[in-house]
């Protein structure tokens, strides 16, 4: 998909934090430009002299999902016809960039495309056997395989690589309970080795051994974390390493207990534990001062295009609208090294009518959204 067009996005743009803290972390509200020129695809604050149509709104400098699995689906990997409706959905929603946390599907053939979001890749999960979801994982025989494993996934992916921390072992019956797959040694060892190669590590953890295992072992980002300490969250904030809550999947967690009761009485109580505490765990680490990111789970179970329903949910759970709204867009941009609305920036924009700060239901309304310059909504 081409397009000629020069655009001209006035009203509210909204770049980036004020201060001195223009981090992922970073408080207060939002520095605003009045206008800016899409030209050729790219960003610029300087009229180029052609004829231009103008946009006017909210302006947001493209949503992020930082937790989404195009190419997946709850049997595994799909074809191309579906991998590309699973990344229209996310566009038409206002997600122009996506950190793919992790799928066992090839998705190299959408990057360059203008129907797509960007696409960071993670590689493929990295699990023991039958110690995660059937057919998502590169599953490792043995533990000490791991390190060598990090590499060739850092090597694989955009600059990151998504490793399983905890799941039940089916083996043990009634007794079975959420529980770490792997020593703290070989996980050291291979976030070192994933660091060596210019990658980072996340982790997918529900319970609290883990956190505090991967915590130790110097992992720069936690998927769910939904069994975190007050110890433990104090830690994430003094090293500003992000949790994404991903509250549309553990708002399944009640149902995933129900399921279960019988067969795994104890696992069942974790996740009911973890489900009736959900809110209020995304309260304490937002007051702690945690970063927090935006990831919808997306791909396997849960439906793409869900950016601005996961948005809901931490403000739901009452973190500020204004936050969510930049967590979800230019700190996301920053601590993922993706420039938004900046000069000679490829042009992704999301234009809303109202302010979705003040109101997050917005968000499920873009006006408009530019992809690479190119109107696609």
């Amino acid at each position: 998909m081409t397009d000629t067009t020069t655009w001209r996005l006035t009203g509210h743009l909204l770049v980036g934090d004020t201060g001195e803290r223009a981090g992922v972390a970073a408080g207060g509200g939002a520095l605003e430009r009045p206008e800016a020129w899409v030209h050729r695809g790219r960003w610029t604050f300087t009229d180029p002299g052609v004829e231009a149509v103008t946009v006017s709104g909210y302006v947001l400098p493209g949503l992020v999902d930082v937790h989404c699995h195009i190419g997946l689906g709850d049997q595994g990997p799909v074809d191309r016809e579906t991998s590309l409706a699973q990344a229209r959905a996310d566009l038409q929603a206002g997600t122009l960039l996506v950190r793919d946390a992790g799928s066992p599907a090839d998705t190299r053939w959408l990057d360059g495309r203008t129907d797509a979001p960007r696409i960071l890749r993670a590689g493929h999960h990295l699990a023991r056997p039958k110690r995660y979801l059937r057919y998502y994982a590169r599953e490792l025989d043995e533990v000490t395989d791991l390190p060598t494993a990090m590499a060739e996934e850092a090597d694989r992916g955009d600059g990151w690589v998504k490793i399983v921390g905890d799941w039940i072992d089916r083996a043990r019956g009634g007794d079975s309970v959420l529980e770490p797959l792997w020593p703290t040694d070989q996980l050291r060892a291979g976030v070192a080795a994933a660091h060596e190669r210019g990658a980072r590590v996340t982790v997918h953890t529900f319970e609290t051994e883990t956190s505090a295992q991967m915590l130790d072992a110097g992992v720069d980002c936690i998927e769910h974390g939904t069994g975190m300490t007050a110890e433990q969250i104090e830690r994430a904030a003094a090293a500003a390493i992000p949790v994404v809550p991903t509250l549309l999947q553990i708002a399944r967690f009640g149902a995933i207990a129900d399921q279960g009761r019988a067969k795994y009485p104890r696992y069942a109580e974790q996740m009911r534990t973890m489900h009736a505490r959900r809110y209020q765990h995304v309260r304490d680490l937002h007051e702690a001062g945690v970063p927090l990111l935006l990831g919808t789970d997306a791909g396997g179970t849960i439906p793409h295009g869900l950016i601005a329903a996961e948005a809901a949910e931490l403000v739901q759970a009452g973190v500020p609208a204004a936050d969510v709204v930049a967590a979800a867009s230019w700190r996301a941009r920053d601590y993922l090294g993706v420039p938004g609305i900046a000069e000679g920036a490829i042009a992704d924009a999301v234009v809303y009518a109202d302010d979705p700060r003040t109101d997050i239901g917005v968000l499920a309304h873009p006006d408009a959204v530019i992809r690479a310059g190119v109107r696609v909504r």
